[in-house]
């Protein structure tokens, strides 16, 4: 059957088809890992404020200091299992590691509310860093996910609208979490309701996922052959183990630019999205309430402006005005150098100009949703066949940073209502966007590496080969003369 056929017939017969349902699984799953790791930072404002949300609730006597360390404390586990979690999912397959990671985080969710209470604010910085012990494993293997369910067509867009979940997830963490401790349930009730949809997505991960195409029960053969012949994949390819090519992946210029710009776009982005509350509430004044929402409005701006990225980003590309690696760098730029400049205009502003507070906010957290057809995904691009592992040793290096920012936003920050501190804060973080971003579009790329290709080691380290695998080359070379 031939690749046009092919195309023909999932175009005609399935036009939303099993790497359809993938993607929203993937899409799901970002959403309640991300409720589960970003609703901190809205419970820690109603633990310490119970009168904002919930009276009927035990309220902590937490210090700035003391609630950073709750903050950055999922970190210190997250970081701890980046690079394994990419190994284990080429050695053992996504499906798995995202099964055992969710479930695991889930449980942390389910005994938050009765531990907390007993050990303060030490226990829930140890539940925190078990919780990111468990979540770990996870972007490396849904990066594993992506690259081998979806075609190279079609990679920007399943990959961006698998990613639109971080977008969803903030906004239902900074949105819900808020509701919900304002609610009868109080702030327990936001670990109960994140630990109930990791338990419902584990049951339907469960049923419908499969490791690649080959192995799903509810893929046509069609489809199958579509996304293998697009990759140009042979038979055996998901049983080969390909060797990494560690010299040369850390010696490649365009991969040290990718994490230098992923470093980069977390500080800035992690600065925003775990002080957000802080800052309303100690800058400008503002109650739980009104907090949860305006804290919302921007990762709803992110949310909305993460599709309008991906639209004219996959226009440009299809209709042949740009290539892909120019697209990620003017996406990715927005993304940056404009936050860069919002972020450094938020600090100017008092709770007498709350409006212009919020709108740049909004601006800042809105425009750096081009992240994700910019540098995130040139994670695959650079190395499809080592995405997983690519991927772990990037969130090894950008969820340091994570741990980091927390603590030194609780250096700067001695009093959360002295707004000269917080502007410190965003200029430190306006500069580190705008440095990053410039390594990026110097050294960035969207192509393929050349040592991504099966055969690079075989190429290039020929005495390390076995004598077998030798042969075999020298009859390739034979062969094509």
């Amino acid at each position: 059957m031939s690749t046009q056929q092919i195309v023909g017939d999932v175009k005609k017969e399935l036009r939303f088809g099993v790497r359809h349902v993938q993607t929203l699984l993937l899409f799901f799953n970002i959403v309640v890992i991300s409720i589960s790791r970003l609703n901190i930072s809205v419970a820690v404002v109603a633990m310490t404020n119970a009168e904002s949300t919930n009276p009927n609730f035990q309220e902590f006597d937490w210090t700035e200091q003391q609630k950073s360390y709750i903050i950055s404390s999922f970190y210190w586990g997250y970081v701890v299992t980046q690079l394994p979690g990419g190994y284990l999912s080429r050695r053992f397959g996504a499906k798995i590691v995202m099964s055992i990671s969710v479930f695991a985080s889930s449980v942390c969710s389910l005994v938050t509310p009765f531990l907390v209470p007993w050990g303060c604010w030490q226990i829930f910085s140890l539940i925190r860093i078990l919780q990111g012990l468990s979540q770990a494993a996870l972007f490396p293997a849904i990066h594993e996910h992506i690259a081998k369910w979806s075609p190279p067509q079609e990679r920007n867009m399943l990959g961006a609208l698998a990613y639109s979940g971080v977008d969803c997830g903030m906004v239902l963490a900074m949105l819900v979490s808020g509701l919900i401790a304002s609610s009868a349930l109080g702030w327990p009730g936001i670990s109960y309701i994140s630990a109930g949809t990791g338990f419902v997505w584990c049951l339907l991960w469960h049923i419908f996922a499969a490791n690649n195409p080959p192995t799903s029960r509810f893929i046509t053969k069609a489809e199958c052959e579509y996304i293998e012949t697009s990759m140009k994949r042979e038979k055996d390819f998901h049983e080969r183990k390909i060797p990494v090519p560690w010299l040369a992946m850390f010696t490649s210029m365009p991969f040290l630019a990718l994490l230098v710009v992923r470093c980069a776009e977390t500080w800035g982005f992690s600065t925003a999205q775990s002080q957000i509350p802080s800052y309303f509430n100690g800058v400008l004044n503002m109650n739980i309430k009104s907090n949860a929402f305006f804290s919302a409005l921007p990762y709803i701006a992110r949310w909305i402006m993460s599709y309008i990225y991906l639209f004219f980003g996959n226009m440009a590309v299809a209709r042949n005005w740009l290539c892909l690696t120019v697209v990620r760098k003017i996406a990715n730029t927005m993304a940056m150098w404009l936050p860069a400049l919002f972020m450094i205009g938020v600090g100017f502003f008092d709770d007498t100009n709350k409006s212009w507070a919020i709108a740049l906010m909004t601006m800042n957290v809105g425009f750096n949703g081009g992240v994700t057809i910019g540098c995130v995904l040139s994670t695959i691009d650079v190395s499809p066949n080592h995405a997983g592992v690519v991927m772990g040793i990037v969130n090894t290096l950008t969820n340091v940073v994570s741990l980091l920012t927390p603590l030194v936003v609780g250096f700067i920050v001695t009093d959360a209502h002295i707004r000269s501190e917080w502007q410190i804060v965003f200029i430190i973080a306006a500069c580190v966007f705008f440095v990053g971003n410039l390594i990026y579009l110097i050294y960035g790329t969207a192509e393929a590496q050349p040592w991504d290709a099966p055969d690079y080691l075989l190429g290039n380290n020929i005495k390390e080969v076995p004598k077998t695998a030798r042969n075999d080359k020298l009859k390739r070379v034979d062969d094509s003369f």
